[in-house]
């Protein structure tokens, strides 16, 4: 990155540091921690949407969304969650691309399913083989940022459903002999006490969050933990840089051991 880094040689101290730390893999690895960041922000709002509504789902009134919400937020738990990483991209990849086929190519007549193999016409692919990089960087994204909201949703609306369980019913009877209408007790109670509950297990969520990032591997984002691997792997290179750790090291070796 930087002139003076083109003879190690010549390198010392500082000088050294900041052309190690600054290679291109090092820079990659930079990257992809902001990556794994915009994923997490993005993705904890939309678990919590998923939850909310898998909550709500599996409260109302009408059996069809009560047995939806019930069994979203069901399903989930006794599934591992590497199945639905690398289902749920898939899954919506060939969606998109079968509806893309559908409208943009309704004069093929071949089928789309041909065996094990799931063929659409050129033009409703995603992304487009014409496409830049960052575009398909981007659809990988938003395909993994799917995957995440709607796994980590459903242990949200577990968590948010026990919470909604766990405020007292005296409360909510209070608000009917007042005159509240349903949606007014749900509103004006049931929503404002129910953080109280909800909490303690969404900040846990977080940190299960944070610690399945890793799974963005299996999606072809190359994330934090890759990145680290690599560097770690290293084994080649410019020796003057490993010559100067190899130095550091002897210094603080007992005697015996030089």
């Amino acid at each position: 990155m930087f002139s003076y880094c083109a003879d190690p040689k010549t390198l010392e101290g500082l000088m050294w540091l900041s052309c190690y730390i600054t290679t291109a893999k090092h820079m990659s690895f930079y990257v992809s921690f902001l990556v794994v960041m915009g994923l997490i922000s993005l993705a904890a709002p939309l678990a919590m949407a998923f939850g909310f509504a898998g909550a709500i789902a599996a409260r109302s009134s009408i059996r069809v969304f009560r047995l939806i919400g019930k069994g979203y937020l069901a399903m989930i738990r006794g599934i591992p969650d590497i199945v639905f990483f690398l289902f749920i991209p898939i899954a919506l990849d060939q969606a998109f691309e079968f509806l893309r086929h559908k409208v943009l190519c309704s004069d093929v007549t071949e089928p789309i399913r041909q065996g094990n193999d799931f063929v659409v016409c050129a033009a409703a692919k995603l992304p487009l083989s014409t496409a830049s990089e960052w575009v398909h960087d981007m659809y990988g994204f938003l395909l993994a940022l799917l995957a995440f909201g709607f796994v980590f949703g459903a242990f949200t609306g577990n968590v948010l459903s026990g919470a909604m369980t766990a405020v007292p019913k005296t409360q909510l009877e209070t608000g009917e002999a007042f005159g509240f209408s349903p949606r007014q007790i749900f509103r004006r109670i049931l929503l404002k006490q129910m953080w109280v509950y909800a909490l303690p297990g969404l900040s846990n969520l977080w940190m299960i969050l944070i610690k399945a990032t890793p799974l963005l591997f299996l999606l072809g984002i190359e994330d934090i933990v890759y990145w680290a691997k690599e560097l770690g792997g290293i084994k080649t290179g410019v020796y003057e840089y490993k010559a100067c750790h190899l130095h550091l090291f002897q210094i603080h070796l007992p005697h015996h051991y030089h």
